[in-house]
């Protein structure tokens, strides 16, 4: 910081619940991972299952690694995601012919199929929400800013 300028001041933020920036963003991610339930119920996911699946139809077979990057979830959370959509046929994981400490992670014949089925669900969603596009776009471009300067705090 140079001499002429003067020290960043920081708002004015109580305790009170209203105040509290970390409860919102909790609050609307209970919501909207709630809104998904009834779509994807049908198709045997939860949510975090099926971001999973959404960066394999989006990414190809990836390692656990890039994935656990790509959703920003460590493998211990990772792991019991992908044991159950390995056990209910969506995906298969093999070793790395490259790099035997890496394992990859690849759509099944029904993990691709399931694509199909699961392209009704973000316009159902989006239906629920009410969001109009520009809104929607304007949104996720706060939160994606938000995500990125947390991201490179850690």
């Amino acid at each position: 910081m140079t001499q002429n300028q003067p020290e960043p001041t920081l708002p004015e933020v109580t305790l009170d619940l209203e105040d509290q920036l970390c409860f919102d963003l909790y609050a609307a991610a209970r919501l909207i991972t709630g809104a998904h339930r009834p779509f994807l119920l049908p198709l045997k996911l939860t949510y975090p299952q099926y971001v999973v699946m959404l960066v394999l139809w989006e990414r190809g077979p990836q390692t656990v690694t890039e994935l656990g990057a790509r959703l920003h979830l460590d493998s211990g959370t990772l792991s019991p995601l992908l044991k159950r959509l390995q056990s209910i046929g969506y995906i298969v994981r093999s070793k790395s012919t490259r790099d035997e400490r890496a394992t990859i992670i690849t759509l099944s014949a029904a993990g691709d199929k399931l694509r199909e089925q699961a392209a009704g669900v973000p316009p159902a969603v989006a239906c629920q929400v009410g969001l109009g596009l520009e809104e929607k776009h304007r949104l996720q471009a706060q939160l994606r800013a938000l995500i990125a300067r947390l991201g490179s705090e850690s």
